[in-house]
């Protein structure tokens, strides 16, 4: 008797247990047709001007648009960036990502590939589109030169990537070549006697 009744035991649990899937099944595609059904709603009551919030979302990650130099000069004067950097440099901030206790000596290759960004950390310059590097740029390329020796800050202290590093030198050497950017000519002073004083004796 025990073996049957244990069958028939098996049997009612298998029967409400399909039961109980097809009414979750059955409610859950209920679910998903009316809130499909409002979806289409509201997509009907927009105005013709205005598009639906899924297409006109932006890809934080995409590069594939060319910001003009211009826009960038304007946005480094807005309120936005203001309120993005405040008065810091906008490699002040930035910390890197890496494994281990040390940071490694060099940064990273690239941020940028096929006009996406492919890493969840990229450099001060890569990770906003709005900050060009171009040689009339200067507001942006002081950031990134010493005010002491006039050089080009290392990608160790800035966090830039090395694409963006030899763009900005490339840039700075540009704005320098150009008259955007003034620098100091290194002044040296000689002992001219060391050079002329045997000639001056001999001709005393």
């Amino acid at each position: 008797m025990l073996p049957i009744a244990r069958g028939v035991y098996v049997s009612l649990a298998n029967i409400t247990r399909s039961s109980r899937g097809a009414f979750h099944t059955a409610s859950g595609f209920r679910c998903k047709a009316e809130t499909s059904t409002e979806e289409k709603e509201a997509e009907s009551t927009k105005g013709d001007g205005e598009e639906s919030s899924s297409g006109s979302a932006h890809d934080p990650k995409d590069r594939s648009k060319v910001i003009p130099v211009e826009t960038s000069m304007r946005y480094l004067k807005s309120a936005a960036y203001k309120q993005t950097y405040g008065d810091d440099f906008v490699w002040t901030q930035y910390r890197r990502n890496h494994k281990g206790m040390y940071a490694p000596r060099k940064t990273r290759k690239q941020c940028i590939r096929q006009n996406r960004i492919t890493t969840g950390n990229p450099c001060p310059i890569c990770r906003d589109e709005y900050l060009v590097l171009d040689y009339r740029n200067t507001e942006l390329l002081e950031q990134f030169i010493s005010p002491h020796s006039g050089d080009v800050l290392s990608y160790s202290k800035t966090g830039l990537c090395q694409k963006s590093h030899l763009r900005l030198m490339v840039a700075v050497q540009q704005a320098r070549d150009s008259g955007y950017l003034t620098y100091d000519v290194p002044f040296r002073e000689y002992d001219y006697s060391e050079y002329y004083g045997q000639e001056q004796k001999q001709k005393a």
